[in-house]
């Protein structure tokens, strides 16, 4: 069977089955690409799905803004073992001091430590990046020290576009016209609703909390101040083909092939199979033998995805209009890799080990997490805790509804190791890892730190 039967086939049945409204998947492969099209774009309108159909990018733009700032490295405007303050002095956390020690390079390898995961201030305009500076300094501290850990960084990303635009003169949306978009060809590419709504545009949807069909978001995009984290850029499969493509083709005139192979090469690795290697801007995700070069990106009730598998010639780019989708992703990807190169993962096996010392509770900016141990396994409850009413509304929003998760149980999988309980530990594979949970660092015997979907959270003292 060949990729486009097989997504044909599969991409109805899974929608169907998991009630996920529309979906785009295309192949690039031997010079050539091919798109799959199925469903509804807005379930409102009833508007189709088309191969043109355009759709928000999320954090796939932290390839781009990447891409930008190593344009800057390679022009002499920027070194990336210089620090951010050296060229944005305006650049402040809340932790005295944090700021100093972060280097450019730390922006784009998710390891600055800055403790802005969900901080969403509510500005738009050419100042949005500016007021995010600003609101940074007064309310978001650090994690951890500069190159201790990973920890997927939206605010390293977007002190990095305002870095841009201070280094440049250039606010950011039009520096990512002119650098990244014309350049590449992605002719479909836009950066704001106002003009998405000028073409074929689809919008996300969540299950509904009565009947689980699909309902519309109420909200279309993140503000403007998240625009190089992945609020704001909107384009189509083949603009993302067009993307990956560069990191086949040496750059593709955008960058020099040496850059290149800067994003491809590891800047940090934390050696726990939650969090796979991270290179300048792309997670580096052993698939076996084989790396797969890949981003995700989520938006209000949408979740695309981005994977380049250099050794292969391969490009895959897909996008879901219901955060179920993320699952399909995941399947086709590790279907289209099997096909070509044996892919094999390290085996889970659950294991007895003394939970007592991970018990405990865990923050960052406006998330708690209580960790108790409950009949023999551990006991999560994530608490979602607004810093105010504008913080709450646009998170709310984004996440689909009120952000009250019920308790979750976890089983020892190895040391410092977690899997949720509800799952087969065989499905936990390829991007799935990113269900685990790890527990990091070592203080009086317990944990400094625990990792979740790629994000740390810091043990508070008893």
């Amino acid at each position: 069977m060949n990729e486009m039967t097989h997504l044909n086939e599969r991409i109805p049945a899974f929608c169907e089955a998991n009630l996920v409204p529309g979906y785009l998947a295309g192949v690039y492969q031997g010079g050539s690409v091919e798109i799959v099209a199925h469903g509804t774009a807005n379930v409102a309108s009833g508007a189709p799905m088309r191969p043109d159909t355009g759709f928000l990018f999320g954090s796939i733009t932290k390839v781009m803004t990447s891409t930008l700032l190593l344009q800057q490295v390679e022009r002499g405007t920027l070194e990336l073992d210089r620090p951010v303050i050296g060229y944005l002095p305006s650049f402040r956390l809340a932790t005295p001091g944090a700021a100093d020690k972060i280097l450019v390079r730390h922006l784009l390898s998710h390891d600055s430590g800055i403790d802005a995961d969900l901080y969403f201030p509510d500005a738009s305009g050419p100042e949005a990046l500016e007021v995010y500076l600003d609101g940074l300094g007064r309310h978001c501290g650090s994690l951890f020290e500069p190159g201790e850990y990973v920890s997927y960084s939206n605010g390293g990303m977007i002190v990095a576009g305002r870095l841009l635009e201070t280094v440049t003169g250039v606010r950011y949306h039009d520096l990512l016209r002119r650098d990244v978009f014309e350049p590449l060809g992605m002719t479909g590419a836009a950066v704001s609703a106002k003009e998405a709504i000028l073409r074929s545009t689809a919008i996300g949807h969540f299950p509904s909390a009565e009947t689980g069909a699909a309902r519309p978001t109420s909200m279309f995009m993140l503000p403007d101040t998240w625009g190089p984290a992945g609020a704001t850029p909107i384009g189509t499969i083949r603009d993302l083909i067009a993307l990956g493509r560069m990191h086949l083709d040496g750059g593709g005139g955008v960058l020099s092939a040496e850059m290149t192979e800067r994003m491809h090469t590891v800047a940090h690795d934390m050696g726990v199979p939650n969090v796979p290697p991270v290179g300048l801007g792309l997670l580096l995700i052993p698939f076996g033998d084989t790396t797969v070069l890949s981003m995700s990106g989520a938006s209000p009730g949408g979740v695309a995805v981005l994977a380049v598998v250099p050794s292969l010639d391969l490009v895959f780019a897909a996008f879901g209009n219901a955060p179920q989708a993320l699952a399909l992703h995941n399947e086709l990807l590790l279907w289209l890799v099997r096909r070509q190169a044996p892919v094999s993962f390290p085996a889970l096996e659950p294991i007895k080990i003394d939970l007592r010392r991970y018990a405990g509770t865990y923050r960052s900016q406006q998330l708690r997490v209580d960790v108790r141990v409950v009949d023999g396994g551990l006991e999560e409850q994530v608490t979602y805790e607004p810093a105010d009413a504008s913080q709450e509304s646009i998170f709310t929003q984004f996440a689909g509804g009120s952000f009250a998760a019920p308790p979750t149980r976890y089983i020892a999988v190895g040391k410092d190791l977690f899997a949720p309980a509800a799952l087969p530990l065989e499905t936990l594979d390829g991007h799935a890892r990113q269900y685990l949970i790890s527990y990091l660092g070592d203080k009086d015997g317990r944990p400094t730190h625990r990792c979740a979907g790629g994000r740390m959270t810091r043990r508070v003292p008893e």
